[in-house]
């Protein structure tokens, strides 16, 4: 008897979806900016001789130069580091606010989705309720009301962002609470936290990692508007938003560009980044394109 063949074992979709990001070109050239950026911003303390507010009175307004890469600004603090800790401080302000929105806008888009009727209708109510509200008018009498700093601003990105994320997390776990599953754990006494975490969140991972990967790109976006505004980071910390603010003038704009130049270069690059890698994510984990 011939022996049969070993059959080849079909990848896993977490597989099929690494595979497909990677054909992606989009993606792979974020990558290919973002980790550099990420890894100057996170050791340039290590290797700079320069802190954000050290100040070289001999150097104000000096351009680039082999001393000071980017140049120096009007009191004579060095550029290349108040861009690479303006890039630091955006990327915490990013990361912990979005991981603040995603939090409650799975909890809430969750729990109306798990917890009954009465539920659905009071959280999707206060959802429709907020995303009513203008958001830069929102946007800015939450950041009045918060105050300047990296934590305010935090809590203000996040108040401002979870409700599209409850959204599509709801709608993702409707059609899952029918499924026989689920209903099995009600009917054997199942509590809202073990749907919740043991079944609703597994499946809203997809949901989730696209989210937080676009919602950095725009929570940087936030803070550097909040910053110009002089609603964010306050000087004298660095921030990309707040050092376009201080450069705004028309004797920077027109005799020291570089003082604006290298932080809206260093605000477009990771925006643009960050949003390659988001799509490249999105169309990685969409069962479609399989089919394509």
């Amino acid at each position: 008897m011939l022996a049969r063949a070993p059959q080849r074992r079909s990848p896993g979709p977490l597989a099929r979806a690494s595979s497909r990001f990677l054909l992606n070109r989009a993606a792979v050239a974020g990558i290919c900016m973002a980790v550099p950026m990420l890894l100057l911003i996170l050791s340039y303390p290590l290797w700079w001789a320069f802190q954000p507010n050290d100040i070289d009175l001999l150097a104000m307004n000096s351009g680039p130069t082999a001393t000071h890469w980017f140049g120096t600004d009007g009191v004579g603090r060095d550029v290349f580091a108040r861009v690479l800790e303006g890039g630091r401080i955006s990327l915490l302000v990013a990361i912990a606010s979005t991981a603040l929105s995603a939090v409650i806008g799975f909890l809430f888009g969750a729990i109306s989705a798990l917890a009954g009727r009465w539920a659905d209708a009071v959280s999707m109510r206060f959802i429709d309720l907020v995303m009513t509200l203008p958001p830069v008018i929102f946007l800015l009498v939450l950041a009045s009301i918060a105050g300047t700093g990296i934590w305010p601003t935090v809590l203000v990105i996040s108040l401002l962002s979870w409700p599209l994320l409850a959204r599509m997390i709801r709608s993702r776990l409707l059609e899952l609470r029918e499924r026989d599953f689920v209903l099995a754990a009600r009917g054997m006494g199942a509590g809202i936290g073990h749907l919740l975490f043991r079944h609703g969140l597994p499946n809203s991972i997809d949901i989730l990692v696209v989210y937080a990967t676009l919602q950095i790109a725009n929570a940087i976006l936030l803070e550097a508007g909040l910053s110009f505004l002089g609603l964010g980071i306050a000087p004298p910390a660095a921030s990309w938003g707040n050092m376009l603010n201080a450069a705004r003038s028309t004797a920077v704009l027109e005799q020291y560009p570089w003082q604006w130049l290298f932080p809206g270069g260093g605000l477009i690059l990771a925006v643009l980044a960050i949003n390659f890698i988001g799509d490249g994510l999105r169309d990685a984990f969409d069962p479609r394109t399989e089919l394509n």
